[in-house]
This record gives structure tokens, C-alpha cells and sequence, in this order.
């Protein structure tokens, strides 16, 4: 009984440290409280801004509207008939909601083979490099958050053909990315903890 108690808590304690920060944090809607309560997300959110040129308020927009933050965050279930579960609606998971051919790629382009999704500082290195892409390829400058969660949403050649245009529900989440991305950086603005 001894040994099946202490088992079960090592278990525990060892979920407990693997977890990491999958959970969001408590106040999506306060880039402060976030800095505040994650320091390793500012921490990964400015190395991307440095390398990638992408701002953090971008970034953190982008991220916020893909997973809400949930390290492990994936699509629904399809089901047949409403019941019977068909597998998942797309490959899209983690905070970026990358899916498994475009986080593929981000890999073999960067080096980055050990990337992971589900890792902070992996998802905003990856949302810097698809923005950098964007900007190659459509000329989406890298401080515009609608434009660019537009190509995010839709692929660069989507983005291109003006897929998103046929799509307003598409075009309204767009509008809402960039005014959270707008209302982040006048929070990071004021936020002792973090600065520009």
C-alpha cells in the first residue's frame, strides 16, 4: 500500500513538471498580466522580434487567435453521422496551430529539427518566420496583423489569389487579430516589467 502510494505520487509530480505552461494564462486580454504571470513567453516573444523583425504585439495577436495559448491546443473531431469520430479537422496543433507540413518546412528551413509546437519559444520563432515569408512573398509588412494573419490563415498563395476575400467571417477575425495586436502594444507600452 506503502509503495503503491508513493508511486502514485512521484507520478503526480512528475505530470505536474512535464506540463510545462500548456494551460493559458489568466488574463488573455491584458499583454502586462501575461508578461507578468509568463516571463518566458516575453523572453521567446522579444528573441523573435530581434531575429525576425515581427513585433511582440504581432506575435502575441497571432498566437492569442490560433490557440488562446494552449500549448496543446488542436482542431475538433470530425464525426460521421454526429457520433462516430472521423479523426481530427486538420493536423494543426499547438500554440501556433502549425500544421504538420508547414511546421516541417519551418524545420528543415531553419535548422530547427528539435522544434516542437507545443514550446513557447519553437511557436513564436515559427510565427516570425512564416511573417518574414509573407513579407517575401506578398509584401505584407511585418507590423501589419491583418494582412499577415491573413496569409497566416489562408498560405501565402491563398493570400495571393485574394482567397480570403470570398471568406468574411475570415476578413472580421482578421480585423479582430489586428486590434488585439493594436491593444497589446499600448499595454507593452506601460508594462514595467517589459520593455521596448
Amino acid at each position: 500500500m506503502k509503495k503503491t502510494l508513493s508511486m502514485t505520487l512521484l507520478a503526480v509530480v512528475l505530470a505536474s513538471c512535464g506540463s510545462g505552461y500548456k494551460a493559458p494564462p489568466r488574463n488573455l486580454d491584458n499583454a502586462c498580466s501575461i508578461a507578468d504571470e509568463r516571463p518566458k513567453y516575453m523572453k521567446a516573444f522579444k528573441a523573435t522580434e530581434r531575429k525576425w523583425g515581427v513585433p511582440v504585439s504581432v506575435q502575441m495577436a497571432i498566437i492569442y487567435q490560433e490557440s488562446k495559448y494552449r500549448g496543446n491546443a488542436r482542431t475538433p473531431y470530425r464525426f460521421v453521422l454526429g457520433v462516430i469520430p472521423m479523426g481530427r479537422q486538420s493536423s494543426a496543433f499547438g500554440y501556433s496551430q502549425a500544421l504538420d507540413g508547414t511546421w516541417d518546412e519551418y524545420r528543415n528551413a531553419t535548422g530547427r529539427r528539435g522544434a516542437k509546437r507545443d514550446r513557447i519559444k519553437d511557436a513564436s520563432d515559427f510565427v516570425g518566420w512564416y511573417a518574414n515569408g509573407s513579407r517575401k512573398k506578398n509584401g505584407i509588412a511585418l507590423d501589419d496583423a491583418r494582412n499577415q494573419y491573413l496569409a497566416y490563415h489562408q498560405g501565402n498563395a491563398g493570400y495571393a489569389r485574394g482567397s480570403y476575400k470570398n471568406k468574411p467571417w475570415l476578413v472580421k477575425v482578421a480585423s479582430n487579430v489586428d486590434a488585439r495586436a493594436k491593444m497589446y502594444d499600448g499595454q507593452l507600452r506601460t508594462c514595467r516589467k517589459f520593455k521596448y
